[in-house]
């Protein structure tokens, strides 16, 4: 049994939403599931609103031997780094302010 993680699309035509599920190779893109382990919303605003993967789940998986798709390793990339930003920002790291003249 060789477990993938990919995207699995389930929004309207005009409304794309996808889950990240970790599936059975063998099942078709519409099989289901063994477990969902996050959402991406593509229309979303910011990058940190787009994906959201629980961590432990993934890394769960990919301990097991569970490979991920090229589209989702990208998505995870970009999560882990919208995250740490996040993280950077409510350490105290000030924020570039507009500068102000007297």
């Amino acid at each position: 049994m060789a477990v993938v993680l990919r995207l699995q699309r389930v929004g309207k035509r005009t409304q794309p939403h996808y889950r990240i599920v970790a599936v059975e190779k063998a099942r078709g893109p519409q099989g289901k599931p063994l477990e969902v382990i996050g959402h991406y919303n593509p229309k979303a605003d910011k990058d940190k609103e787009k994906v959201t993967v629980d961590m432990l789940k993934l890394e769960r998986w990919v301990k097991v031997g569970a490979k991920a798709s090229d589209t989702l390793g990208s998505l995870i990339k970009r999560a882990k780094k919208a995250e740490k930003t996040g993280q950077a920002e409510k350490a105290g790291q000030p924020k570039q302010a507009g500068k102000t003249e007297v």
